[in-house]
């Protein structure tokens, strides 16, 4: 008995370093990703509650692009997986064409949208509580999102490069171009921020300035380490003398990926109005989640890695026609990251009444802060085995589904619940944080119904004929 549950959810020596293999520079790059996250938001802290409240409200307008992108990306990565898998290199091609070609499309029009009704948004999340000056709030906001604006098309290039190079197995580079983004980041921050080295001390514009400066760098170091070994990436070689895209490629990317692209696009925009309502309660709520949500970011880099694995590792296995042992794979990485994450939780629930007394703000935000990373710390086993579960169902091509068990769900519980307690009765703040992260239990149940079934265990590329590996 213990030896088949041995086998099923647990597996062996060599599972394991498989997988550590290709999650480990994924943790790296996003740990110091979440951790340099954290000290700029500290930085930026010591402006005070409104230079944090403002920024943080803009990151979470960016945050319904950022999502945009990867749900818009990740239909073509489903493929490029599988495509790399089967071992034609020419559908790992056009699955990248199609990455730069929609990356910037919804680049330009992010950056139109932003541009034009920016102020308006922002102003959607400012709510007088007595205790904040929203006139300052909403003119630190505007001064960040105008420098973001010049970040935002070579973050997709990034991401349509980093992807792609995480199909083909290569993690290291974009986690050497992270890292080399991050630290300048972090340097140009305290310079630019603080006013160091004889500059002028530009607050959260110099905040934004590094960071687009930073996105830039993270861009150029991805080009050139993928375009100077095309004998290592041989989907790179001449990619750009067509942007042709073979039309019954494109038609999938297409029918796979927009289910996934809308999904993304309103999973974001009902987590942006589950922040609105919270917004509501005033800005010290608004503050208090900007802390927590950092710091929780950081705790959960094992678990965003974990959702790349699962595509990678069970993709391919999909790919090359080996859906039994895909799915004795994917009930391997289940079980690791549900179980890592009750001990990743203890440690949130530790470091809980420490993490908010680092920054600069008032005591009713910290006392706040301490309770929201409580109720994260409980609930994140659960959201762990939902996001590995999302990502199962997406690495077999079933993306109509994953919009239904993500996107739908968040419009029909925890959007409505936060919406209908936030402004219709007097529950405290942390409750009504209680209530939505706990309802995700709805999501387990669903997600494991959806798991057993297998019907997620789908060869995308397997009535393809393998193309001529050439370069166009």
């Amino acid at each position: 008995m213990f030896k088949k549950f041995k086998d099923n959810f647990i597996g062996d020596r060599d599972f394991y370093h498989r997988l550590l293999v290709l999650l480990i520079p994924m943790i790296i790059q996003q740990g110091i990703t979440s951790f340099v996250s954290l000290l700029d938001n500290i930085m930026v802290g010591r402006l005070g509650t409104e230079a944090m409240s403002g920024v943080a409200i803009v990151n979470q307008l960016q945050f319904i692009f950022n999502l945009t992108i990867f749900g818009g990306l990740a239909g073509a990565s489903i493929f490029g997986a599988q495509f790399f898998g089967k071992g034609d290199h020419e559908g790992v091609r056009a699955a990248f064409r199609f990455k730069m070609i929609f990356s910037t499309v919804i680049s330009l029009l992010s950056i139109a949208a932003l541009a034009m009704f920016g102020e308006q948004l922002i102003s959607l999340f400012l709510t007088d509580d007595g205790a904040s000056d929203l006139a300052l709030t909403l003119s630190e906001a505007e001064r960040y999102l105008f420098v973001m604006l010049f970040g935002i098309i070579p973050f997709g290039v990034s991401q349509s490069y980093s992807s792609s190079l995480r199909e083909t197995g290569e993690t290291v580079a974009p986690m050497t171009a992270s890292v080399i983004a991050i630290l300048t980041n972090l340097v140009l921050n305290y310079i630019l921020i603080f006013g160091k080295l004889g500059l002028p001390a530009l607050g959260v514009a110099g905040a934004a300035i590094a960071t687009v400066i930073s996105r830039y760098i993270e861009a150029i170091y991805l080009i050139v380490s993928a375009h100077a070994h095309p004998d290592k990436f041989e989907f790179i070689r001449g990619v750009y003398r067509s942007l042709r895209i073979p039309g019954d490629i494109a038609k999938k990317i297409i029918i796979t990926g927009t289910p996934l692209m809308l999904n993304e696009l309103f999973w974001s925009l009902g987590t942006t109005m589950i922040n609105q309502s919270y917004s509501t309660r005033g800005l010290t709520v608004v503050a208090a989640t900007n802390i927590a949500g950092t710091a929780w970011n950081l705790f959960c880099l094992i678990m965003f890695a974990m959702g790349n694995a699962v595509s990678i590792m069970v993709g391919q296995q999909l790919g090359a026609g080996e859906i039994e042992e895909a799915k004795r794979t994917d009930n391997r990485l289940l079980f690791f990251t549900t179980a890592t994450h009750i001990g990743v939780g203890i440690l949130i629930a530790i470091a809980a009444p420490f993490i908010p007394l680092i920054y600069n703000t008032e005591p009713a935000v910290r006392e706040l802060t301490t309770m929201l990373l409580l109720v994260d710390a409980a609930a994140l086993p659960i959201h762990a085995y939902v996001h590995v579960t999302y990502f199962t169902i997406r690495s077999g091509g079933k993306t109509f589904i994953t919009f239904l068990f993500d996107c739908l769900y968040t419009w029909v519980f925890p959007l409505p619940l936060a919406f209908f307690l936030c402004r219709y009765t007097a529950m405290p703040m942390i409750a009504i944080f209680f209530c939505v992260q706990f309802i995700d239990v709805v999501k387990v149940i669903i997600g494991t119904a959806l798991l057993r079934s297998g019907i997620w265990a789908k060869n995308l590329v397997a009535d393809e004929e393998p193309a001529p590996a050439k370069a166009e």
